[in-house]
């Protein structure tokens, strides 16, 4: 497939190299060895500054979520720039009002009431911060493993290390076990018993390291910059059922898993039967324009009685970008669509797992895949090596995909969810190009 573009702007691309080093924070370095300049981007595909054509399975880390400058929402976006760009929170728009109302016909139980940012981190300061006022209370439990964005606050309920700053500890936030089963010290448990583990420690840790009574429990639905680490069946059931025992609230996560990319589902705890308190989400929801959300039922929203505001949270621009990226979605169905292109790229991936013997671990939902690589599968012990060399060798076959896991050895992939089946094959044959390079060493 070839991008359908009007021009490629000219550009210096190494002069455009220099000057990222030269003028940008050095702490959030491009993805790859030699960074990759991108100009353009339609659908699946994006173009860099030499012209080259990429098939895109990793969306701006799942933001572009129905694929890059889709139409309906450029169009949107382009008559609303040119009427109203921005009012703040102190202004009503109908922008606003239709992305909140959609949010609620699709969002499950009785989550009914939104409130609008800029990014997944303001939804997670939002979440926390009305979980503590609805309870009165200031202890929250988050997962190892996770990754919940780079605020103070974000970065303390982040579970790895690496993106921890020095010096921005934070009291009242502790960490339960991940159901991270792969990397579990236990081998062979099966679904109930692994489970009935998380959770004594889930409450031990109530018990020992908090004062008995906590604010909320804080989890992804599938542990994004973790490695897209999916729970057993029955963990939420039984996670929500002792921080409710202990009188907390249950915050869910869907900044990544939310809008159908799980298949089947348009949420991901949904597949879990759960119905959480509060709710966070980002990334997808805009189709790569700058909006978090955070839901909650009114009870809940009514406890939030100190003054507050959102320069841009609502920006009538982005609300545009919500609300015809929503409406994209419920036409185009795609959590159906995210379930069969899912089932696809899951069985091309199964395929990888028995040609290759670094690869340790196939596993996520829908259209949030990934490969854990590993050194042998006897050892697991963690390959960023591999990676690396499996990023590098999909950026030559003209394929971009992700990394992520505490130790950086996870592929993740993650396409636009109106991927077409063709496109699915095309991006399963550049892997294993990429592979058969990595096992060559080419």
């Amino acid at each position: 497939m070839s991008v359908k573009r009007n021009r490629v702007a000219e550009t210096d691309t190494e002069r455009v190299k220099a000057d990222h080093r030269k003028y940008l924070f050095p702490c959030a370095p491009p993805l790859y060895e030699d960074p990759l300049v991108l100009v353009e981007g339609h659908g699946t595909m994006v173009v860099d500054s030499e012209g080259r054509e990429y098939l895109d399975f990793f969306s701006g880390i799942l933001t572009a979520s129905i694929g890059h400058c889709q139409p309906d929402v450029v169009e949107r976006v382009r008559e609303q720039v040119g009427r109203l760009g921005h009012t703040s929170t102190l202004y009503i728009t109908e922008n606003q009002i239709r992305a909140a109302k959609r949010l609620s016909e699709i969002a499950p139980g009785r989550l009914s009431q939104s409130f609008f940012t800029n990014s997944g981190t303001e939804a997670v300061e939002t979440a926390v911060m009305l979980a503590c006022m609805y309870t009165g209370r200031s202890e929250v439990i988050a997962l190892r493993q996770a990754y919940s964005g780079r605020s103070i606050l974000a970065t303390n309920l982040t579970g790895q290390a690496p993106w921890r700053p020095l010096g921005s500890t934070l009291p009242g936030i502790k960490h339960t076990m991940s159901p991270y089963r792969y990397r579990f010290p236990i081998e062979g448990l099966d679904d109930e018993t692994f489970v009935d583990v998380l959770a004594r420690d889930l409450e031990e840790t109530i018990r020992t390291v908090t004062d008995g009574k906590p604010a909320a429990f804080f989890a992804e639905t599938i542990q994004g910059a973790g490695g897209y680490i999916v729970p057993p069946p029955g963990y939420f059931q039984r996670m929500v059922e002792i921080i409710h025992d202990h009188g907390g609230l249950f915050i869910c996560d869907e900044v990544q898993a939310g809008f159908g990319r799980t298949g089947g589902k348009w949420f991901g705890i949904e597949h879990w039967e759960v119905e959480p308190d509060v709710m966070v989400m980002a990334k997808g929801i805009a189709n790569g324009f700058p909006v978090g959300a955070t839901m909650t039922r009114p009870e809940i929203a009514e406890a939030w009685t100190g003054k507050t505001i959102s320069t841009f949270g609502g920006n009538p621009v982005c609300m545009a970008a919500c609300d015809a990226t929503l409406e994209v979605m419920a036409r185009e169905d795609v959590p159906a669509r995210s379930r069969a292109r899912g089932d696809q790229l899951r069985q091309g991936l199964e395929d990888l797992y028995d040609a290759h013997e670094w690869i340790g671990e196939v596993r996520g939902m829908g259209l949030m895949q990934a490969l854990e690589l590993v050194e042998d599968r006897a050892s697991k012990e963690p390959s960023p090596g591999k990676a690396r060399a499996v990023l590098e060798a999909t950026r030559e076959e003209g394929l971009l995909l992700g990394v992520g896991g505490l130790n950086g050895n996870v592929i993740r992939i993650g396409p636009s969810m109106l991927v077409s089946e063709s496109e699915v094959e095309d991006g399963l044959g550049r892997l294993r190009r990429a592979c058969r390079r990595v096992d060559s060493g080419s």
